[in-house]
């Protein structure tokens, strides 16, 4: 009979390995918690972004050059707070604050502080949501936290041990979730920020009892050949891309054609460079969408390796200059803006009508805190206002507050019209706090109206919808399904309430040809009369159209 294994104490090395392992377990796992996020549209990311949020982690812990366990959970701390992603990535950052919070400065983690950690952990989460619901990530974090509790008191058991009861409570909270949560049962899934946190613990105990995982990928220059290196670098030298993201990734899969992988990055952005064979690939690209990239690389196998690096900056700029629009030619402002847009006709429409920063991102790839307060950083005043424009992108916004000594202020818009609306109410002329509120009201009196594909068979809110029907989005809400993009904004409209509205917005996306949304921007008079229309080019991908009512 084998011996069980016992483990009192882990070193900060220690420590720093489980972590590790706990990432590389969700890395693999990501396209399937990605692929149970309720709402059948393009951004379902929650995968990808704890993923991300995990990768800064353990960016910071392999920099930090103590040993020590308290100074290695302060880098991973840290590395979560600046990296995390979309809402699920900054709740597991607040998860690992209070892990990190718990350790202090101890130079080991003993038992006693690792449940102790999890407890912080979990009311660091539930503080860093506003309005907590149960049935989500929250929960599962919570009850796991208790089970490691109850663990540790009743039997006394070792770090391996409470892991164990840990890692079982957070599979019964999982499947729970759809009873505390009736669009979760509706859907016919579970939270998928809580199948992500059940992941990472699950890596954790694993890695701790020595059981089989996955083996880490070989050196690339073994797999792809010495010239790699050396032919990105030149990419990286080339000037002229507009994209925001350098996307590197490594594909493992039984079955693929580099021709088809190559072709579909070209889709997506430029700089590109495939090579591999049908068992194993090396993507490199420049794109605004490193999201549908990685989904792409998660759809034919297991992602290896990622890295996705922000050169939106250096692009912004470039675009500036070749558009005659340098900063320097810019009036002083006494209040900066920041916009989150994606697609680089909605980038053009926040600069045109005056957001002094535009950062890319959006749906499939929320921008990280970090990448949000660099843009804040090189604001030229010392007042700040940031435009999320996503639901998912909020959180990380507000995270960002805490991190500057600039006055940073979060605008709550929840969409790209609501954003257009807000930045048009902001007034240079009033103080920074008189804007807020002015940006808040201008924002709540507009209504949103998202149409793209279903990415999966569902049904919520007693709408049923199948993989790939074009659907219809209605402030956050799944309204309806429609077998044209064009059927579906019409029917959309029909059906919303906007009272004293009297402008209508089409932004059409970047696989929209522009004389279908014309004659849809047609239909749109025609049908409603009361409405003056307007049709603008977004370039937004996955969404065929976007529309402003207000």
């Amino acid at each position: 009979m084998a011996t069980r294994v016992t483990i009192e104490q882990l070193s900060g090395g220690q420590l720093r390995d489980m972590f590790a392992a706990a990432a590389a377990w969700l890395e693999k796992h990501v396209d399937s918690v990605n692929a149970i996020n309720v709402f059948p549209v393009p951004d379902g990311d929650t995968g990808t972004n704890m993923f991300l949020t995990m990768r800064s982690v353990m960016e910071e812990a392999k920099r930090c050059p103590e040993d020590d366990a308290g100074m290695i959970m302060a880098a991973m701390s840290q590395g979560a707070l600046m990296g995390a992603r979309g809402n699920s990535g900054v709740i597991l950052s607040q998860i690992i604050r209070g892990m990190a919070r718990a350790v202090g400065e101890a130079q080991g983690v003993d038992t006693a502080t690792w449940v102790r950690g999890l407890e912080e952990g979990a009311a660091g989460a539930y503080k860093a949501v506003t309005k907590p619901a149960e049935g989500t990530i929250l929960t599962v974090m919570r009850e796991a936290a208790e089970a490691a509790r109850q663990a540790f008191d009743s039997d006394g058991q070792g770090i391996i041990g409470v892991l164990e009861a840990t890692v079982e409570a957070a599979a019964q909270s999982l499947d729970r979730t759809p009873t505390l949560l009736p669009v979760l049962a509706e859907a016919g899934v579970v939270d998928a920020g809580g199948k992500g946190l059940l992941v990472l613990l699950d890596g954790m105990a694993r890695h701790l009892k020595g059981e089989p995982m996955e083996v880490a990928a070989v050196p690339v220059e073994e797999q792809v050949g010495q010239e790699w290196l050396a032919v990105t670098s030149q990419l990286h030298e080339q000037e002229g891309s507009l994209y925001g993201y350098c996307t590197e990734f490594l594909i493992d899969s039984k079955e693929m054609e580099p021709d088809s992988v190559r072709n579909r990055m070209l889709e997506l952005g430029d700089s590109v460079l495939v090579v591999g064979d049908d068992w194993l690939v090396r993507v490199h690209l420049h794109t605004d969408d490193p999201g549908a990239a990685l989904s792409y690389g998660t759809g034919l196998g297991s992602l290896l390796q990622v890295k996705v690096d922000n050169i939106r900056q250096q692009a912004d700029r470039f675009l500036e200059m070749h558009e005659g629009r340098a900063e320097v030619a810019a009036q002083p402002e006494e209040i900066s803006s920041v916009a989150v847009a994606a697609g680089e006709g909605m980038a053009t429409v926040f600069r045109s009508v005056g957001c002094t920063r535009v950062v890319s991102g959006g749906p499939t790839m929320n921008p990280s805190t970090r990448d949000i307060l660099d843009v804040v950083e090189a604001c030229p005043s010392d007042d700040v206002i940031v435009l999320p424009n996503d639901k998912n992108i909020i959180m990380a916004a507000k995270q960002a507050e805490g991190l500057t000594e600039k006055r940073l202020r979060v605008v709550e818009t929840r969409s790209l019209p609501q954003g257009i609306a807000a930045l048009l109410a902001l007034n240079q002329d009033t103080d920074l706090e008189a804007n807020v509120t002015a940006m808040e009201e201008a924002r709540q009196g507009v209504r949103t109206v998202e149409v793209c594909r279903a990415v999966r068979s569902t049904s919520i809110g007693g709408v049923k919808v199948r993989e790939g029907q074009v659907i219809a989005v209605v402030d956050d809400e799944l309204k309806l399904a429609a077998e044209t993009a064009e059927e579906g904004v019409l029917q959309a409209l029909e059906g919303l309430e906007a009272e004293g509205a009297s402008l209508v917005t089409l932004y059409y996306g970047a696989d929209t040809k522009q004389a279908i949304a014309e004659s849809l921007g047609a239909r749109v008079r025609e049908a409603f009369p009361r409405y003056e229309v307007e049709v603008v080019h977004g370039g937004q991908p996955h969404y065929d159209y976007i529309v402003s009512v207000e």
